[in-house]
């Protein structure tokens, strides 16, 4: 009796987990996916864009693959960082991979981070204010520090509550403006060219950039009750909620608005496609929801990198100073996190801040297929048909996103370009000077788990 009583406690504390990780991973999607990202997939995909979200969780469900065979394997509060440097070795590849996923989640906060400001400040017509903008998305991102160095639980029970909030208001909009506008208007209206596939796999890079929060919760299996269980379960989970929420809110500004103007208003697309379907009181309710789903995806995010670098520092994977600063590794790490993304905040626009993450996380996506695929497929029990495909989904968007970026912004695939050498660089400097050699990640609660 006692036994089955612990069973049904085990039970009931892995869903609490198991929810919490939802909150957690949504959060950081949610946040970036739907209020950033629609028009800039719209304005590449055309009338078709809801199939790039399509695309974009089938390309993601493929590389979750990787990431949920190497956490049922070994559970684990390294995340990412686990899995490449179980891969590769505590060396460069997997260093260097370990920052470009940190950086990328970095630029995600500046993505949302503008992305409320342009929500917030779009009801008094100051969307196209730059400054105003820019001092709108550094608040938030000082927010986001003051709430997380507040701790561990305002951050998580913030999330959820954020997280439900959001996801019940967005799909009550998509709802209501599909109910409203039918698929007799708007976009859907419009005839579509198949003669672009280029432009249409090029979308799906940034559809992709709007599922990558589900790699957060990698980072979190050594809290997880029966991670072996629930972490798989809680990524596919958060993926399978975000592709409802997206294609639901994809159909409801297709409906409601044509492409141009999707394009016209690409970063408030949402309020944008409010306003005729639902009139004002529906668009000041999208702005409200805007406004704390961006929020908690900011928050939620400064979390994950913060907690990254801070495992990256102590597995002597990257360099670390206080510059004077008092408390631990993880407040300095808070206080790197708001500075960087504060700073991208300020000086880029939203299309080159997504197109920047969108090149850093593929890239690492990528070498963690290989180095899973080339050193660890028979040890996780990983089939290799599965971390080919991945791989070549990868391979694909990313080519056809860099083509289109060199003939629409070829100044943005240099950046990135500059910014991936710079990182492999100086993690080489950094591992061939430093003269303690980068530890390997050990979670004891995993440990006695398993």
């Amino acid at each position: 009796m006692q036994d089955h009583e612990h069973e049904n406690q085990s039970e009931t504390a892995g869903s609490i987990t198991l929810l919490g990780g939802v909150a957690m991973g949504t959060g950081v999607m949610i946040g970036a996916g739907i209020f950033a990202l629609t028009g800039q997939i719209a304005e590449l995909a055309g009338p078709l864009f809801p199939l790039s979200f399509i695309a974009g969780a089938l390309v993601t469900s493929l590389a979750a693959y990787s990431y949920i065979k190497m956490s049922n394997k070994w559970p684990s509060s390294g995340g990412i960082a686990m899995i490449l440097q179980k891969a590769y070795g505590p060396g460069v590849i997997a260093a260097s991979a370990s920052l470009l996923m940190a950086l990328s989640m970095v630029i995600n906060e500046s993505l949302v981070a503008r992305t409320f400001a342009t929500y917030a400040l779009r009801p008094f017509g100051l969307e196209s204010s730059g400054w105003l903008v820019s001092l709108a998305a550094l608040a938030l991102i000082i927010f986001a520090y003051l709430v997380n160095a507040a701790g561990n639980k305002s951050v998580s029970g913030f999330s959820l509550i954020m997280s439900a909030i959001k996801i019940g208001g967005i799909a009550l909009f998509a709802v209501a403006a599909i109910w409203a506008s039918g698929f007799s208007s708007g976009a859907f209206s419009q005839p579509v060219s198949m003669t672009n596939a280029e432009a249409m796999l090029a979308s799906v890079a940034f559809s992709i950039l709007a599922f990558k929060g589900f790699t957060t919760i990698t980072n979190s299996g050594g809290e997880i009750v029966d991670p072996h269980k629930n972490v798989g379960r809680t990524i596919m989970i958060s993926i399978a909620v975000c592709i409802v929420i997206y294609l639901l809110v994809a159909l409801a500004v297709g409906s409601s608005l044509s492409i141009s103007e999707i394009v016209e208003a690409r970063d408030y697309s949402l309020a944008a496609a409010a306003r005729p379907a639902l009139g004002e009181l529906g668009f000041y309710f999208t702005v409200a929801i805007a406004i704390a789903a961006t929020t908690s995806g900011v928050i939620a995010s400064v979390f994950a990198v913060s907690r990254m670098l801070a495992m990256l520092t102590d597995m002597k994977m990257i360099p670390h100073s206080h510059f004077g600063m008092s408390g631990g590794i993880r407040s300095h790490m808070l206080v790197y996190t708001v500075v960087i993304a504060g700073t991208l905040a300020v000086l880029f626009d939203l299309s080159r801040i997504a197109s920047l993450g969108a090149f850093f996380y593929l890239v690492m996506d990528m070498l963690v297929h290989w180095g899973v695929l080339r050193h660890l497929r028979k040890e996780v029990g990983a089939r290799a048909t599965i971390l080919l495909t991945a791989l070549a989904a990868d391979g694909v968007v990313l080519a056809a996103f860099t083509a289109a970026k060199l003939r629409s912004d070829p100044a943005v695939v240099a950046y990135a370009a500059i910014g991936i050498v710079a990182v492999f660089v100086g993690e080489w400097i950094y591992l061939s000077h430093n003269s303690e050699a980068p530890a390997s990640h050990k979670d004891d609660r995993s440990e006695e788990k398993s």
